[in-house]
């Protein structure tokens, strides 16, 4: 694994492999380590497994375990409920957004400049 910028490691959790790849890219061009996941399920492996990340970019509209049931079982997990996490939709929050608990939310599509930004106040 290549140095990171300021050692942060940034997992991507999102079904769609096309913007998987682009965050992906984008993020590796930035210095970061970057891992994905298709969906919660695989990110939760991959925390139980792995090293963990600094922060953690969490579509909500996933197959198989959403963005809501991933963070609902992320929280409860004594050895990554501390990871932050910015939720990233094509769909505003609506009422139960605040639940998510959530460092910030983004709307899709995403601005590279917005996220870049909030992923360096978020893990500076």
């Amino acid at each position: 694994m290549t140095q990171t910028r300021n050692g942060k490691r940034i997992l991507i959790v999102e079904d769609d492999v096309d913007t998987q790849e682009s965050l992906r890219l984008t993020l590796e061009g930035e210095g970061y380590t970057v891992s994905v996941a298709g969906n919660g399920q695989e990110a939760l492996e991959q925390l139980i497994s792995t090293d963990l990340p600094s922060l953690i970019l969490l579509d909500l509209m996933m197959p198989i375990m959403d963005g809501w049931e991933f963070r609902k079982r992320q929280r409860t997990h004594p050895r990554f409920s501390s990871i932050p996490v910015v939720a990233v939709s094509a769909h505003r929050p609506g009422g139960n957004g605040a639940s998510l608990d959530v460092a910030a939310y983004l709307m899709k599509p995403l601005d590279l400049d917005q996220l870049l930004a909030t992923i360096g106040k978020v893990a500076p």
